[in-house]
């Protein structure tokens, strides 16, 4: 991407939007993500007539378009291609949940993980805390 069009609180939810709508239209499931000022972490879960490439089509495409009509931006969004790592067990599966949560740590945006609006695990603590709903049923759809 390279350009910081994600650090602006309305394209960061607007991704984060685009991301809710495709997991509620079943195209994937969302394990775990954060949103960077210029790039975005996802842990996704695709089924037999999903592909990743498909999946990153979809969250790269739609985001732009959205971009596009709502905020006017003419510009190119993405750059080509992406980065893929299959997450094979529960150690790695662990072990890129924690890389995903550090993420705004390391580049200092956030002291903690938990402090970072943009990721899985805050929106989800914001939403078990408004509706009432705890632990793994307060899930961002």
């Amino acid at each position: 991407m390279g350009r910081r069009l994600l650090q602006s609180e309305r394209n960061a939810s607007l991704l984060i939007d685009v991301l809710r709508s495709l997991v509620a239209e079943n195209h994937f499931k969302l394990m775990d993500f954060v949103i960077m000022p210029d790039h975005f972490h996802a842990l996704i879960t695709v089924h037999n007539e999903m592909t990743i490439e498909k999946a990153m089509q979809l969250i790269k495409g739609r985001f732009s378009r959205r971009l596009k009509l709502e905020a006017g931006y003419l510009g190119e969004v993405w750059q080509r291609g992406f980065t893929e790592v299959q997450v094979m067990n529960s150690e790695s599966l662990k072990k890129h949940k924690q890389y995903i949560a550090e993420n705004p740590v390391n580049a200092r945006l956030a002291e903690s993980s938990g402090q970072y609006a943009y990721c899985y695990d805050f929106l989800a603590r914001k939403k078990a805390e408004t509706t009432g709903i705890a632990g793994a049923e307060a899930r961002i759809e």
